[in-house]
């Protein structure tokens, strides 16, 4: 669990203007909320936060929030659409030994039975865990599976401590065999037709 300490200012200016002019100066407007407080206006040194945000579920340690130190969790970041920088990101206060929930990423790691292609249905579930100890990811292993198998969340092997949140009979990867070659022309085909704007 990668923990990481960030600055923080105050912020007194609200506003597009404002907002505009704080990320020029390269800071990112943010937002701490939580734990029944009123939610706080911040600025945030926007270098730190992208570098911060690359670990997924990355816990912050804000320092300079009215002389406190807050444990947060980034829960929404905007990003602009086209040049990527960070917008405004929405924190999280939470507390040490307090369960949150999160999406982690599943990575799958092997190859499956020779004849057999891996369709990963999800790439991430949700899971409960402590808020000072959630993991990055969970592996899961395809080597050797037949076709006609299939895995299912409940399956996943978690970290100790560590719940699903995500329905357990939600399917994460199937095995199935190649399409034949001109099966999917032909569906392709019918799929166009379908498209065809009715005159």
């Amino acid at each position: 669990m990668s923990e990481v300490r960030i600055a923080a200012e105050p912020r007194t200016e609200f506003g597009k203007g404002a907002a505009r002019r704080a990320r020029r100066a390269g800071k990112v407007p943010a937002v701490l909320y939580g734990h029944g407080t009123e939610p706080r206006h911040i600025t945030l040194p926007g270098h730190d936060l992208m570098l911060a945000l690359k670990t997924p579920n990355v816990l912050l340690r804000v320092d300079g929030v009215e002389g406190a130190e807050n444990l947060v969790l980034p829960k929404s970041v905007q990003r602009d659409p086209i040049k990527g920088f960070l917008e405004h990101v929405d924190l999280l206060v939470v507390k040490k030994g307090e369960k949150v929930n999160v999406e982690i990423a599943v990575n799958l790691t092997g190859d499956a039975a020779p004849g057999g292609i891996v369709s990963q249905e999800l790439v991430t579930i949700e899971v409960a865990a402590e808020a000072t100890a959630i993991p990055e990811g969970v592996e899961h292993s395809v080597e050797g599976l037949e076709v006609g198998t299939s895995v299912t969340a409940g399956e996943i092997k978690l970290p100790a401590g560590t719940e699903l949140v995500t329905d357990p009979e939600a399917i994460v990867l199937s095995v199935s065999a190649p399409a034949a070659e001109g099966e999917g022309e032909e569906e392709a085909a019918e799929g166009e037709a379908a498209e065809a704007p009715a005159e």
